[in-house]
C-alpha cells in the first residue's frame, strides 16, 4: 500500500509541475491542459495536484511507520 501511495504521489507531483509549466510557458505538456472542463483553471488544478501529492506522500510515510511497530 505504501508503494501505491508513493506512486500516486509521484504522478500527482509530476502532473502538477507539468501543469504549471504549461500555464507559465505555454508548452503543451501535462494532462491538466487536456481536460476541457478545467479551461481557465489550469493553475488552480496544478496547485491542487501538488497539494494532493504532498498528502499522498504523508500518507505513505504514515503507512511506513505503522508497519515498523
Amino acid at each position: 500500500m505504501k508503494r501505491l501511495l508513493e506512486l500516486l504521489g509521484l504522478l500527482a507531483l509530476a502532473q502538477g509541475v507539468l501543469g504549471l509549466a504549461h500555464a507559465f510557458t505555454g508548452r503543451p505538456v501535462g494532462v491538466v491542459r487536456r481536460l476541457g472542463f478545467l479551461d481557465g483553471y489550469e493553475v488552480y488544478a496544478s496547485v491542487a495536484l501538488l497539494v494532493a501529492a504532498g498528502a499522498l506522500f504523508a500518507a505513505a510515510e504514515s503507512r511506513g511507520r505503522q508497519g515498523r511497530g
